[in-house]
């Protein structure tokens, strides 16, 4: 049972990007609310909407990308 290297040094290039998708989802969707507050009632009230929309389809990414790559990792530390 050894370490696949190359699939290793792929699944870490995927962590990386990972840990970058944690940190930036949150902050977009905080964005978006902010902005939902400022343009209440103002004709830029759609550009909100539009971050709002962005963040929740980068957090929906992000949990599809930490599955793929805790699937990556775990396949190469324990290939058969």
């Amino acid at each position: 049972m050894s370490t696949d290297v190359n699939l290793l040094s792929k699944g870490l290039k995927y962590l990386g990007i990972l840990v970058f998708l944690f940190i930036a989802s949150p902050i977009t969707l905080t964005m978006g609310f902010k902005a939902l507050k400022k343009f209440n009632d103002t004709p830029k009230e759609f550009i909100s909407f539009i971050i709002l929309i962005i963040a929740g389809l980068l957090i929906l990414f992000t949990i599809y990308f930490a599955f793929k790559t805790f699937k990556i990792l775990l396949k190469a530390l324990f290939n058969n």
